[in-house]
């Protein structure tokens, strides 16, 4: 039995796709947030902005929080 040309071609073009998926691991839980004491204001009209962790790619990364000028 013969394929035809297109079955072939969809056939190797689906099992190149399929072979191409990556299934990441669930993340951890994201840990309790840090206590963070917030230092003077650099100047009037800036807010702190709260610290927060980040997913880096494997694990929880911790951004600290920092002062922002309010508009």
């Amino acid at each position: 039995m013969k394929m035809k040309p297109i079955l072939l071609a969809t056939l190797v073009t689906g099992s190149a796709l399929l072979s191409a998926c990556v299934v990441e691991p669930a993340r951890p839980p994201q840990p309790a947030p840090r206590v963070e004491v917030a230092p003077p204001p650099p100047a009037p009209g800036y807010h702190w902005v709260k610290g927060h962790y980040r997913w880096e790619g494997n694990h929880w990364g911790w951004v600290p929080g920092h002062w922002v000028e309010a508009y």
